[in-house]
């Protein structure tokens, strides 16, 4: 951990509203005129798109388990010596992976090198002057045999649906998006089971603050479910690891944020969409003095 250079990491799943804390994230940003290093989690995967397929085939051809959520896909001690060297110095390097064209012609144009869609970009230092790290991820505050991300961290933010709607999304994510079918996807995710298990559960234990969205539908066979709940279809459950984690006001939140309630000391419970807004609300002040220590050295 750091004070003149903090590392602020949102760990969570695809689908479990990671998108929307990385919004009022971005918004707390902008308003107290921060300047973030902002570092994606896929970009420290270990392969590209091409020589991940290849690892799978390989991987399936020999009956071994291997999927982006484990240890072997990805670079988890360089993510480490990251968040090390930006709470040492503020430096460190990152790159970009390219999901798609757009994202490929954009950093080809940068670098004035060629590009596509799926590979990463080289390597680079991180710019000076930045007043945090923000990381958003699978892997924020993942613990092994050989790292420790938590060391490095200065807050947790852990974002995660109940299984069934992560897996409702998943099915619906990769038959729509992707061409498979549903049984190739159910396939898919019983291959990752082990490495979910063993790497991503085990990070929300971790966590300062952790968001669970729940949904109010029937979800119970997530193969058969024809659409995927919506935020107003939800309640997310926010759990502070610490009940009086930096003076968090609690009656505070009640009043601002309509419909929500307390289901333990440490646990609020809000609508799902106030999701972003109940991010922002209870952010807000924890960055704020973040920075604040980090000003006072």
């Amino acid at each position: 951990m750091s004070k003149k250079h903090p590392v602020i990491v949102i760990t969570g799943s695809s689908g479990a509203g990671t998108t929307t804390v990385k919004k009022a994230l971005e918004a707390i940003f902008y308003r107290q005129k921060l300047k973030p290093v902002v570092v994606e989690g896929d970009s420290f995967h270990r392969y590209d798109r091409e020589g991940m397929q290849q690892q799978v085939i390989a991987a399936n051809r020999a009956g071994v388990n291997f999927s982006h959520f484990g240890e072997a896909a990805n670079e988890f001690e360089r993510l480490e010596q990251l968040f090390r060297d930006y709470g040492e110095s503020g430096g460190g390097q990152k790159r970009y992976y390219l999901h798609d064209k757009e994202e490929a012609q954009q950093h080809a144009k940068r670098l004035d090198i060629e590009l596509a869609a799926g590979q990463f970009t080289p390597w680079e230092d991180i710019e000076p002057g930045t007043d945090l790290l923000f990381y958003e991820g699978l892997h924020g505050l993942v613990k092994t045999a050989n790292v420790d991300l938590t060391r490095y961290v200065d807050l947790k933010v852990g974002v995660v649906p109940v299984v069934n709607l992560e897996w409702i999304q998943k099915i619906h994510r990769d038959s729509a998006e992707r061409g498979y079918s549903e049984d190739e996807v159910v396939d898919n995710i019983l291959r990752r089971m082990p490495d979910y298990v063993k790497y991503i559960t085990p990070q929300f234990s971790e966590t300062d603050i952790n968001l669970q969205r729940v949904a109010t539908v029937d979800t119970s066979n997530p193969f058969i479910a024809r659409d995927i709940p919506t935020l107003d279809e939800s309640f997310v459950v926010i759990r502070f690891r610490k009940p009086d984690i930096r003076n968090t006001d609690f009656t505070n939140l009640l009043s601002m944020i309509s419909g929500a309630f307390m289901s333990r000391r440490n646990t609020i419970v809000v609508p799902g969409g106030k999701m972003g807004m109940a991010m922002e609300i209870i952010l807000t002040p924890i960055i704020r003095d973040l920075i604040s220590r980090r000003h006072q050295g």
